[in-house]
């Protein structure tokens, strides 16, 4: 039940090394004519580095971390870091945000602010947020994991006991990627006390008698196929064989960046702010957590089953550039979907590429539910 105070302070010596790795970079010798259709290219990768190694600099970013309060607490058997930025707005409404892979707490930051204190933003203090943001057991600072079978149902009843624990018993969740599954996940543990659920990622699957399929809906199954088929090899290998993925991005800086870096270059409609993506990656990188992050995809994938029917009402955000694209028909087979908005920019990150955008959907939707 203890809850402890958190503040982030990496060794001077671990950030020493880091530069010091990276100096040493050898990179791969790379087939001429072959471009970035194939993955990170040489070129990109050592400027992207270059700079990680003398321009970048973590104890800023650490700062700007540590400006917001960060807790650690223990449930079922392990630690969960969350930040948690409570609203000046006494009346304001709990709310759990969730992030995903390749992502952390940091895709958050952007939004923090407008979603507490919307009145310091031009916004209304009715759509105040006091925010719980944890980050997933194996990712960043809830680890390192102590046991296997960390599924999106456990994760979820972890958020449930998290949000009980802080005393919130009325409270909605958001999440992208794997946050958006465990949102969901939450809302049918927790459905009692959550009272909806915003995502701005969603997988619809099609089964059964899909009926006349439009040309919108044709171009986004397709989308689906691309991503199961052609982008899909980072899932399978950390779907099957984490560990032997681990050894390289544990003892490689250059290979983490590479990893992570090529998601932030195709799944976002716009590049990211670079030292916002230096600093995700940084976090993977200090706390050695590239291992323990990927086996929430072995736990996915050796659990999966159709999804359950939800209750909760549920708010879809589509951003065009993400990764899938969901069909509204086939959400609401098994989602009460009350509210539904199609951007017509921002990519997977929508955090980090359209934080406005987002947090006025975010804002839209839970002052339909209240």
């Amino acid at each position: 039940m203890t809850i402890r105070e958190f503040h982030l302070d990496i060794p001077q010596a671990d950030l020493d090394d880091l530069r010091e790795r990276l100096s040493r970079t050898r990179y791969p010798v790379q087939t001429p004519g072959a471009g970035s259709e194939r993955g990170v290219t040489v070129a990109e990768l050592r400027e992207l580095a270059g700079y990680w190694a003398t321009g970048y600099d973590w104890r800023a970013h650490e700062a700007e971390l540590n400006a917001h309060p960060q807790y650690v607490t223990e449930i079922d058997g392990q630690d969960i870091h969350f930040l948690h930025v409570r609203s000046p707005e006494p009346d304001a409404t709990p709310l759990i945000l969730t992030h995903g892979w390749p992502g952390s707490v940091v895709e958050f930051l952007d939004v923090i602010g407008p979603l507490t204190d919307p009145e310091a933003h031009g916004g209304d203090p009715a759509d105040a947020f006091h925010l719980v943001i944890p980050s997933v057991p194996g990712f960043g600072l809830s680890a390192p994991l102590r046991g296997t079978g960390w599924t999106l149902g456990r994760i979820a009843r972890a958020w449930a006991t998290l949000m009980a624990r802080l005393g919130y018993e009325r409270y909605g969740a958001q999440g992208g990627d794997w946050g958006s599954g465990i949102s969901r996940e939450l809302g049918l543990t927790d459905s009692e006390h959550v009272i909806g659920v915003h995502v701005n990622y969603l997988m619809t699957f099609p089964s059964g008698d899909l009926g006349e399929v439009s040309e919108s809906d044709k171009a986004r199954l397709a989308k689906l196929e691309e991503f199961t088929g052609d982008m899909g090899g980072y899932m399978a290998i950390q779907s099957s064989r984490p560990h032997t993925l681990g050894f390289g991005l544990a003892d490689s800086p250059a290979g983490q960046l590479a990893w992570i870096a090529e998601k932030f270059r195709e799944w976002t409609d716009r590049p990211v702010d670079r030292d916002r993506l230096l600093t995700n990656v940084s976090l993977y990188w200090l706390t050695n957590t590239a291992d323990s992050a990927a086996q929430i995809y072995w736990e996915f994938s050796h659990a999966w089953s159709m999804p359950q029917s939800s209750p909760t009402p549920l708010g879809v955000a589509v951003f065009p550039h993400d990764i899938v694209l969901p069909i509204r028909r086939l959400a609401e087979r098994t989602d009460k979907v009350v509210h539904w908005t199609e951007f017509e920019t921002g990519g997977h990150f929508a955090a980090m590429e359209e934080p406005e955008l987002l947090v006025r959907d975010i804002r839209a939707f839970f002052r339909s539910v209240r």
